[in-house]
């Protein structure tokens, strides 16, 4: 294996690995006071007609996974997903078993863990570990920013990288001004969707797990949402709170993505999109990638679940004294600790999987569904999903129910890419 980390010079941001998507905010989590936004504002685009982008109707179905946290990897222990890598859930040789066309990979700063300024430097830090490893192999990977570089670099069979940050705390500040520079920085470095929030506060408006789900999108998430949309940045309502989210669907001009989330119909959790949010992100032209993690998907699992941990809590401690070093890989331990403890447990499957897009088809209709797996961000995947090679598994099951594969695969969130580029770009 090539260490990515050999590539950065200069790197000398102490780093922590971090859980790009598990639920607990981690210890000193806060959301500071808003400061007052400025009169100015800036000038609204003119809304972009949901018009689907040109979709082949041959030629290899492109795969787009819109949230994974390998970037973390890469950064805190120097791992080259190039290179086949031992445990966690992605990496290129397993995106093309799976047949996985690209990603945008997170960029994720625990609020946890990280605090004041080192929060812009951290997000700084994991975009530039992304564009130096794609720049260090362009043979074999391509940084993407558009609908079209990514078509091209499937054409040629690369890898497409593309980036996302997961959450406002990682512009490590409420300076209203300071906010709006630092997302014009991270979208200019190729950065092409914001998470409004992560599972807390911030100074952009309120999520679906932190204190105050009742509360939604601040002025200045206004203003950033507004910002957005006149960048040609996608607008990402995973994680926000009912309130944030239909806040943001009175603002946007533009289709939202919800990079990372599931059907609350199907698996009650804050976490997942009611049925009347599914409708309205399909109204607006966006698209809802379904996230593969079994607590979110499958609520009598999480239920049992929790109850085990309960009753067998000494057991499950007596684990946490003998983590491994990757929490990914910890969390396959107890979760196949968890079978062994209750044999009756029955975890979600790849249909479960199914279940959740295909409610999003018949709710919001099928250029509404897409694939958030939050691989390398979660602990534990569903039976039959190990890792990204075992995307092919699920595109069987999507073909054997007759559900749109090639939309649901790639071209919903290439449409959705395509609607928020700036006009004549």
């Amino acid at each position: 294996m090539r260490p990515v980390g050999r590539l950065l010079v200069g790197l000398t941001l102490a780093c922590v690995v971090g859980c790009g998507g598990c639920e607990d905010p981690g210890p000193g989590a806060e959301s500071e006071p808003l400061p007052e936004a400025p009169p100015s504002e800036p000038e609204a685009p003119e809304p972009v007609p949901n018009v689907p982008a040109e979709e082949p109707d041959d030629g290899p179905i492109l795969a787009l996974d819109t949230h994974v946290d390998t970037p973390q990897r890469m950064l805190d222990e120097g791992d080259d997903p190039l290179e086949e890598l031992p445990g966690g859930h992605l990496d290129v040789p397993r995106m093309r078993a799976g047949g996985l066309t690209g990603a945008f990979f997170s960029v994720f700063v625990n609020p946890g863990k990280f605090h004041g300024a080192a929060r812009w430097e951290r997000a700084l830090a994991l975009t530039r570990v992304i564009r130096e490893w794609t720049e260090a192999h362009p043979a074999e990977l391509a940084l993407c920013t558009t609908a079209a570089e990514v078509r091209a670099a499937a054409r040629e069979g690369k890898a497409a990288i593309l980036m996302g940050v997961e959450g406002a705390q990682a512009f490590g500040t409420d300076d209203p001004d300071l906010v709006i520079e630092r997302l014009r920085e991270l979208h200019r470095l190729g950065n092409r969707y914001l998470t409004i929030t992560w599972s807390t506060d911030n100074a952009l408006g309120h999520a679906s797990m932190d204190d105050h789900p009742e509360e939604g999108l601040t002025e200045l998430g206004r203003r950033v949402v507004r910002e957005m949309n006149a960048l040609g940045m996608i607008v990402d309502v995973s994680h926000v709170s009912d309130r944030t989210f239909w806040d943001i669907m009175e603002v946007t001009e533009r289709p939202v993505l919800a990079s990372h989330s599931s059907a609350r119909e199907l698996a009650e959790h804050p976490r997942n999109m009611s049925d009347p949010m599914l409708r309205r992100v399909g109204e607006n032209g966006g698209a809802v990638c379904i996230n593969f993690y079994n607590r979110y998907i499958d609520a009598p699992y999480a239920q049992r679940r929790a109850k085990l941990e309960w009753r067998r809590r000494a057991r499950f401690r007596a684990m946490e004294d003998d983590a491994l070093p990757s929490w990914v890989d910890q969390g396959a331990r107890v979760f196949a600790m968890a079978r062994e403890l209750d044999p009756e447990l029955e975890p979600p499957t790849l249909a479960t999987i199914a279940d959740h897009i295909a409610h999003v088809v018949e709710v919001a209709g099928p250029e509404a569904a897409c694939l958030g797996s939050d691989f390398d961000g979660v602990p534990e995947l569903p039976l039959g999903m190990t890792d990204v090679g075992d995307l092919g598994a699920l595109r069987e099951v999507l073909e054997d129910r007759d559900l749109p594969v090639r939309a649901i695969f790639g071209e919903n969130v290439l449409r959705v890419l395509e609607a928020n580029e700036p006009q004549g770009s």
